[in-house]
């Protein structure tokens, strides 16, 4: 398993189910994700996200997540809308509960068949009884497309800021299993929060190893 370590956190190349088991008990203080949705997505120039077919992993992973996740904190996951009936009764059998729901508006469509998707959706889930935001957030929240030239899913680092600002504090450990190019754990950085990020495809590893971590000390090596 490759690694690579600097002043802001650590990102690892692997299963986020095993590297996780290697994690103590009530480690991190937020889990900002977006997990693979269970669509066997592709993009345009035909770029697919691993384990995006089978939902075996679904709760061992968010299991571990819950483990290492500190009691009376929040876990925010993305989610796609129709395969909520596989995610929703796994987050609460792990002993997470639903306490909110964000919707993120877009400007535009990213396909449909039916109707025109114009939103992503995450929903906010509580690990025992968090202490209430001193700045509470709205629910419907803007989307900027920034692109996705790192990762077929890219997320914005616009919309992941607010959730990480609301949901932590700086110097806390913001984790993010399924990191994809980093953009929480970049997020994480900008806002003076630690970062744990995991990422089982090796190129995507390393996108998000020199998005990070250029320009500063580093310590890199394999388990």
């Amino acid at each position: 398993m490759a690694y690579s370590i600097n002043q802001n956190g650590a990102i690892y190349n692997g299963d986020c189910i095993e590297v996780l088991k290697k994690f103590p008990d009530d480690s991190i203080d937020l889990v900002l994700t977006d997990p693979p949705y269970l669509v066997n997505y592709r993009d345009r120039t035909g770029r697919s996200i691993a384990n995006d077919r089978d939902s075996a992993w679904v709760k061992p992973a968010f299991k571990e997540v819950a483990r290492v996740l500190k009691p009376n904190r929040y876990c925010i996951s993305f989610y796609g809308w129709n395969k909520i009936d596989v995610f929703l009764p796994i987050w609460r059998a792990c002993g997470f509960t639903p306490v909110g729901h964000f919707v993120f508006s877009k400007k535009y469509a990213s396909g449909g068949k039916f109707v025109r998707y114009c939103h992503e959706s995450a929903y906010l889930l509580a690990k025992g009884s968090p202490a209430k935001p001193e700045e509470l957030i709205s629910d419907v929240q803007p989307w900027r497309y920034t692109g996705n030239k790192l990762h077929p899913t890219q997320k914005p680092l616009e919309s992941l800021t607010p959730l990480i600002r609301a949901y932590s504090r700086p110097g806390q450990v913001v984790l993010d299993p399924f990191m994809g190019s980093g953009s929480t754990a970049h997020a994480a950085a900008k806002l003076e929060r630690r970062y744990v990020g995991i990422e089982l495809d090796a190129g995507y590893f390393q996108k998000a190893k020199h998005r990070l971590m250029s320009g500063d000390q580093q310590t890199e090596g394999g388990l």
